[in-house]
């Protein structure tokens, strides 16, 4: 693709892709001396401990604590200590690339009924919640995020933000895919702790960013709003509210000049923010309308019929709709969370088409949960724009190969006829994660045609979608008892070239699951 004629997006994805010829001028030497701190801190403010409330509250107030305790935790909580003598590593329940930890979760509350009224920043060190902000108005949120009906009806909601030189220490400019898929994962969490904690989120990707992060006062050159989930609560019917939209266009610019090496991330971050000039509806209201999520079908309402790779002679798999038991009355979707890890070394062992199944299964067919109390509809930006692709080396009764996911049918379709182990472990820049998986799984979007509909703003729905994605393969594996991790680095061209995959779809992520080591 000529950068001349290409948007910013995809000018900075062109210009961030590895390439096995590049990869190593691409290599960044660390600079130990400038390493950043994972946490914000805060010497001034009202602190909130949350730790008390893991345990069973008496009054309303103590049990919606409780709550939003829980809630917290398992969305990005300590879950871990890895005692190194000279800065301990703390894992969290969302897992990040490079254990690097982009993202910072502030609550803002509505009312004094059950908690203050304020905007908190989330201690994850403390597990506490500290008031950094007390005089506010919600309006202020409101209109921040064009008067989406969701937050009318609602008293809480979470702001998700990214601290830019915690990734881009490491990553340098292809740090902005990995914060988007890090904080996918975050609102994984928060959709699965809300349903376990009797609330429903919903998520706001449209907002004006200049105006959300004034209400934040934050310095959007260091840090900045990347997602609103807020928080319905179940118990109260008024709030259990219907689908509205999350994502909202930006423009498209084709005018953005020289980029320097360095100042593409935040280039294609300014680039995608949405103003007022921007909004799609013509009004400073949102108005309700049908948007492109998981029905009671399984299948997205708004998409194409699915028919995709369906060739007279390639295999087609349909899979079993195997349904894992959370009994999350008991607890064991949260312990879940709680454990999971990212897997460091496979066996090379394989699993069964039965365990593949369940995988898809709860990654995509929501509906199928209904009966244990998960959110059947659960929210994301546009899950139409995004495609899955497996390759198989070793699954028991399936073919090796590469498959399309034709997610409506639940079926997988052989697009290529090989095992392509040496090839994987080539593609995840020579990581033995790829060769040794027993699937690897791929996440890919047409670049131009998702950015036809939300402009710029485009790659931050499509990587943090695939991120969510990847968070609810991370837990189903877990169920499983199998090893799953995530690779954001790889060759990106190699990868369409391997597998028969289209040049024009862009490849977002890839998960690697098997039998750990």
């Amino acid at each position: 693709m000529g950068f001349e004629h290409s948007s910013l997006a995809q000018h900075y994805h062109e210009r961030t892709k590895y390439a096995p010829e590049t990869l190593a001028q691409q290599a960044r030497g660390l600079d130990w001396s400038r390493q950043p701190e994972p946490f914000k801190t805060y010497p001034l403010g009202t602190v909130f401990p949350l730790k008390p409330f893991f345990r069973q509250g008496e009054t309303a107030a103590e049990r919606y604590w409780q709550r939003l305790s829980r809630l917290l935790y398992c969305t990005y909580g300590v879950t871990a200590v890895v005692p190194y003598p000279d800065r301990p590593f703390l894992m969290r329940a969302a897992p990040s690339a490079g254990g690097l930890y982009p993202a910072e979760v502030y609550v803002v509350t509505r009312s004094d009924r059950l908690i203050p009224a304020g905007i908190y920043n989330y201690q994850v060190k403390d597990h506490a919640l500290v008031q950094v902000w007390q005089s506010y108005h919600w309006s202020g949120l409101q209109d921040a995020c064009l008067w989406h009906p969701a937050l009318e009806a609602t008293e809480v909601a979470l702001i998700v933000t990214a601290v830019f030189y915690r990734s881009a220490w490491r990553y340098g400019d292809r740090a902005y895919r990995r914060i988007c898929l890090d904080i996918g994962h975050l609102l994984g969490n928060v959709e699965l702790a809300a349903s376990m904690n009797d609330f429903r989120s919903h998520l706001i990707g449209g907002f004006v960013d200049s105006q959300i992060n004034d209400l934040l006062y934050l310095d959007s050159a260091q840090e900045a709003v990347m997602g609103v989930a807020v928080l319905a609560d179940l118990l109260q019917v008024s709030q259990n509210l219907s689908a509205f939209p999350a994502a909202l266009a930006s423009t498209v610019c084709y005018d953005y000049g020289a980029i320097p090496d360095g100042d593409l991330l935040a280039a294609c971050h300014q680039g995608s923010a949405l103003t007022n000039t921007d909004i799609i509806y013509g009004m400073s209201k949102v108005e309700e309308t049908t948007v492109p999520t998981l029905n009671s079908g399984g299948a997205l309402p708004n998409a194409a019929p699915d028919d995709k790779y369906n060739f007279p002679f390639g295999l087609r798999v349909s899979l079993p709709q195997t349904v894992l038991n959370w009994d999350i009355g008991l607890g064991a979707l949260q312990q879940t969370i709680l454990q999971r890890r990212s897997t460091r070394q496979y066996s090379g062992k394989g699993i069964t088409l039965d365990q593949l199944a369940a995988l898809l299964t709860f990654t995509y067919h929501a509906e199928a949960y209904r009966d244990q109390g998960l959110d059947e509809a659960p929210s994301f930006f546009d899950l139409s724009l995004v495609e899955t692709f497996v390759a198989v080396t070793r699954v028991s009764d399936l073919e090796e190969g590469c498959y399309y996911y034709a997610v409506a049918n639940h079926e997988l379709r052989q697009i290529r006829f090989k095992n392509f182990q040496e090839q994987l472990h080539f593609l995840c820049l020579n990581q033995e994660l790829g060769r040794d998986a027993a699937v690897v799984i791929f996440h890919t979007a047409n670049l131009a045609a998702a950015i036809a509909r939300y402009g710029e703003r485009a790659y931050r729905y499509l990587h943090m979608d695939a991120g969510h994605l990847g968070q609810r393969l991370n837990l189903a594996a877990t169920a499983l008892g199998l090893g799953v991790s995530g690779i954001g680095g790889f060759f990106d061209d190699q990868v369409n070239e391997v597998l028969g995959i289209p040049a024009d779809e862009a490849v977002l992520y890839i998960t690697t699951v098997g039998q750990a080591a």
